[in-house]
């Protein structure tokens, strides 16, 4: 019996220390945290906690109403942001802090869990539960998002870099083969009403002068692709830069957290079995 407890506690102890370190890392990098408990505003930001929307040219505090609510004890831990239709509302958040965004070397991670049918739930046309904007589109624009037509509906990852290198003969996005689109496409991606999805995506090292940009598309702690290969300068006023939350997608997202660099591998799996979510960090 002695020795049975001295094997386990050999395989343990270790594995205790490396959820402890994967832990400490993820504590680090963390610039942003809403968990959508109480309230549509962040708990955790090295930037504005405030969480805002577009009215007209303004931006103001978002409220709830029949498009968007706050889901009391409905979420992945606690509560969770609700769409409950289409609308205009996407809540987003704001500040140097949050994303760090630079035009010398920008790496970035954003974690979200997200529920819904993606076929049965979504209105048609594209969804964005996830943006990463600035300024103007045709300098850049990154984004999680189901497409429009096919069924089922394809889940994809895109970074899109200034609009010369992605697209120089100005065709729409869905005009250019799949294959020449800076992106990570998903066919049968495991989403359902039943379950909540964990979903990361990196960038890493865009903007940098001589490096190899790359952007990673993690599901439920698993790499499921890399967009590589592309030039990813971006041209964002830096001022301008924003998450956003909500375009066009309806369901539940909980949460969201943003790191200052790309995650790796084992700290998306980490960051994937947390008992508390990322609350747990701080």
């Amino acid at each position: 019996m002695k020795m049975l407890r001295l094997l386990l506690l050999s395989t343990l102890l270790p594995l205790c220390a490396a959820r402890a370190q994967a832990a400490e890392a993820l504590k680090q990098a963390l610039t942003f945290h809403a968990s959508f408990d109480t309230g549509f505003d962040a708990d955790f930001s090295k930037g504005s906690k405030t969480c805002v929307t577009k009215r007209g040219k303004e931006l103001v505090p978002v409220s709830a109403g029949d498009e968007v609510r706050i889901a009391p004890n409905a979420g992945r831990f606690g509560g969770a942001l609700h769409f409950l239709k289409k609308g205009a509302t996407r809540p987003q958040f704001a500040g140097a802090g949050i994303l760090g965004y630079n035009n010398q070397s920008w790496s970035v991670s954003v974690s979200a869990w997200l529920r819904l049918t993606p076929d049965e739930d979504l209105e048609p046309g594209y969804c964005d539960p996830v943006q990463i904007i600035g300024d103007d589109t045709k300098k850049g624009f990154i984004f999680l998002e189901w497409s429009k037509d096919e069924t089922p509906r394809f889940f994809r990852y895109a970074v899109r870099p200034l609009h010369e290198i992605w697209n120089p003969d100005n065709l729409q996005w869905d005009q250019i083969p799949a294959e020449k689109r800076p992106m990570v496409q998903l066919a049968n991606a495991p989403f359902s009403r039943e379950r909540w999805t964990h979903v990361v995506f990196t960038l890493d090292k865009a903007n940098e002068k001589g490096a190899k940009p790359a952007g990673v598309l993690h599901m439920d702690g698993e790499r499921k692709g890399v967009i590589e290969g592309w030039d990813l300068t971006l041209g964002w006023d830096p001022a301008q830069v924003a998450l956003v939350c909500g375009a066009a997608y309806v369901g539940h997202l909980d949460d969201l957290a943003v790191f200052n660099r790309a995650l790796g591998d084992d700290e998306v799996k980490a960051l994937f079995n947390l008992d508390e979510g990322v609350r747990s960090l701080y």
